[in-house]
């Protein structure tokens, strides 16, 4: 994790009368120390890896914190459940393909996209106050030869 993330992180903490902790040291290093998408229970794994004695319970009070901090963004990607993605801090205009076959989530950016939604909303009388594109889509690689590398591995 960069100090830049950790010090915005904990002087967002400091501000909001909250202590740093071991436990949420530890969600803070493993929110932000992989790219991937995860879950809340995900985390609260990956946690306890850091400190074993991570509970759930801080873990679903310290998302929301992250959240509100600006660096950790919450997506409901359809999957019902709420995925938790850290790339927002360096890539805030993201969009997300996600494969409805293997479930994989691929992130992309694409200024048109940008330019697309603001002629619509624009069109339409509308003034954005979030924009958020999400696209499903079939996997290629699936229909033509009848595999997913990324369905094999999740399956594992």
């Amino acid at each position: 994790m960069e100090a830049a993330v950790r010090d915005r992180i904990y002087e967002f903490l400091l501000e909001s009368g909250l202590r740093r902790t071991a436990q949420r040291d530890a969600i803070i290093e493993a929110a932000f120390s992989h790219t991937d998408h995860y879950t809340a229970e995900e985390l609260l794994v990956r946690s306890r890896g850091i400190e074993p004695s991570v509970s759930r319970a801080t873990v679903y009070r310290t998302l929301p914190l992250l959240v509100e901090s600006g660096l950790l963004k919450e997506l409901d990607l359809g999957k019902d459940q709420m995925l938790y993605d850290p790339n927002y801090i360096e890539h805030p205009r993201h969009s997300h393909l996600i494969c409805i076959d293997c479930n994989r989530i691929v992130e992309f950016e694409d200024r048109n996209i940008d330019t697309l939604e603001n002629c619509i909303t624009k069109r339409l009388g509308f003034s954005p106050a979030t924009k958020q594109t999400r696209i499903e889509a079939s996997c290629d690689e699936l229909k033509r030869s009848g595999a997913c590398a990324h369905r094999v591995a999740q399956d594992l």
